[in-house]
């Protein structure tokens, strides 16, 4: 009769064990998904859509069916879905001691947020590229566009540098990295964009001292017009026919005849 009572506890006590665990299996699915779309709508409201509109990234994710603010609100999601799994197996004792629902809650954030880290890189470098490419559409230096793609990696690449350092790498290799990086940036930056600079450079003297200005007819490397529009980098001469774009370096180089009417 002891024995028939011992196994009607074991019975009793496992029954109410599944159905804690499975109470709570649904309840972390119902939270999930309701979490999720609840990020969506917020993401939504602060106007993301519109800001990460025309980055590479977006048009990635539409390629997959799916949008920049529905990859993050799936990825809530799926985050609340594995904490719920782990408490499930955590209650039904199928997790070791090291694989505990502690350990669990505590690496399952830090992915999402490494995660999170590197999808909110790669629209910063995004819109910082197309950022620049519109900044710099009027030069005509083939150098010039180099510069975007320099900025969206560097972004990018500090992005993953911060993911790794929020998965627990160590900080100082990162930080060998992350140098040893933008070193390389720097001296291929200087190499690549040495005519850019050159422009730059004579731009700002022409800006500050303006030996010619707007409206003024002038030559300069063999063309003949009136300039329509000084910046650092270049200066726009216009005739009858034609518009000349010509680097601030190159005014330098060749010189320029002002023609006095």
């Amino acid at each position: 009769m002891s024995q028939v009572r011992a196994f009607a506890r074991d019975v009793v006590e496992v029954l109410s064990t599944s159905l804690i665990s499975v109470f709570v299996l649904l309840f972390g699915l119902i939270l999930g998904f309701l979490v999720g779309r609840l990020t969506q709508r917020l993401l939504t409201a602060v106007g993301v859509p519109g800001a990460v509109e025309g980055t590479a990234f977006e048009r990635g994710a539409q390629r997959l069916g799916t949008s920049t603010v529905g990859l993050i609100a799936t990825l809530v999601t799926l985050f609340i879905y594995l904490a719920t799994i782990g408490a499930a197996l955590e209650l039904e004792g199928f997790l070791e001691t090291r694989l505990s629902l502690m350990a669990l809650l505590g690496y399952v954030p830090q992915v999402f947020a490494a995660v999170l880290v590197l999808i909110v890189g790669l629209i910063i470098g995004d819109k910082l590229e197309l950022a620049i490419q519109e900044r710099f559409k009027g030069v005509k230096l083939t150098e010039v566009g180099v510069l975007p793609q320099i900025v969206k990696y560097s972004v990018v690449y500090l992005a993953v540098v911060i993911a790794l350092s929020t998965l627990g790498l160590p900080s100082g290799a990162l930080l060998i990295l992350l140098g040893g990086y933008f070193l390389a940036v720097i001296v291929f930056g200087a190499l690549a964009l040495r005519d850019v600079l050159a422009a730059a450079s004579a731009g700002v003297f022409l800006l500050l001292t303006q030996p010619y200005g707007i409206g003024d007819t002038v030559e300069v490397d063999g063309h003949r017009g009136i300039v329509q529009e000084v910046d650092v980098f270049v200066t726009h001469v216009e005739n009858d026919d034609e518009e000349f774009i010509v680097p601030n370096h190159l005014v330098f180089k060749s010189g320029i005849v002002r023609v006095r009417q």
